[in-house]
């Protein structure tokens, strides 16, 4: 493990190096967190804005705010930490770069996941952290809601990374993944809001076959103490039932793999 650290340390650090010789990128980056948080926000107050609304799915304008702020934290997350990494399996198939991946003499998986960041897309992480923060400043959050609501989090974003994993592996057999993740982008959308806003149907869909709710609605329920036990005990079983999952892939897709000079 602190080999496995010190090596994410040195991917890092590397990453950061040679983002900042490009600095006037940063503003463009800002420009584009500006643009995605003002499209939530919009499509919360329209929500909102209906006559006799008062709140979304049951929530309060500020509650339903705290939803939205764990979708662009995690909106963050995939931006700096995931997509950098994730976007770059798929070339590596084609180009056959895989093949150094394979030979380093470290975890394969561990290295394709940490290997870049996208420290301009870093205000996104700030943005949802401020939200955060507005949003609970009106609401009565306890220290074990906090905590719950933390810990559920954590949770959260190892489901994200699993989808997000699980979806670029497919690299190793239909080489191009753009499609699924866009698509995964697109249902990902919803997560701005309550999954009570949503039809029976779509809170099905959004907590069993593609587990949305557990990724923002959840951990938001913990925080304001509302979360029952069968849904805290839930979050984290399908958070380690994905890792184990996609582990299984990610080296079933590994053994498969006959390099693309083969």
């Amino acid at each position: 493990m602190r080999r496995a650290l010190r090596l994410m340390r040195v991917f890092i650090g590397a990453t950061i190096s040679a983002q900042l010789e490009y600095r006037a990128n940063f503003l463009g980056a800002l420009m584009g967190t500006l643009v995605a948080t003002g499209t939530s926000l919009f499509a919360l107050g329209l929500v909102l804005g209906q006559p006799g609304t008062t709140g979304v799915g049951g929530w309060t304008l500020r509650e339903a705010l705290l939803v939205t702020a764990f979708y662009l934290l995690t909106s963050g997350f995939i931006a700096v930490f995931i997509r950098p990494n994730m976007s770059k399996i798929a070339e590596a198939v084609r180009t056959g770069n895989m093949d150094f991946t394979l030979l380093k003499p470290i975890d394969a998986q561990l290295n394709v996941s940490t290997r870049n960041v996208d420290i301009l897309r870093f205000p996104d992480l700030l943005i949802g952290a401020g939200l955060m923060v507005y949003a609970a400043s009106g609401l009565t959050i306890t220290a074990s809601g906090m905590l719950g609501g933390t810990l559920l989090y954590l949770s959260s974003l190892v489901i994200v990374y699993c989808i997000w994993l699980a979806l670029s592996t497919t690299a190793f057999w239909f080489v191009k993944t753009q499609n699924a993740t866009e698509l995964f982008q697109g249902v990902f959308s919803a997560a701005r809001f309550p999954s009570t806003a949503f039809p029976a149907p779509v809170r099905a869909f959004l907590t069993v076959v593609v587990p949305i709710a557990f990724i923002t609605t959840v951990p938001a329920q913990a925080l304001l103490g509302r979360l029952t036990l069968t849904q805290a005990l839930a979050s984290p079983l399908v958070a380690a039932v994905l890792f184990a999952a996609t582990r299984w892939f990610w080296l079933k897709a590994v053994g498969s793999y006959t390099s693309a000079s083969s």
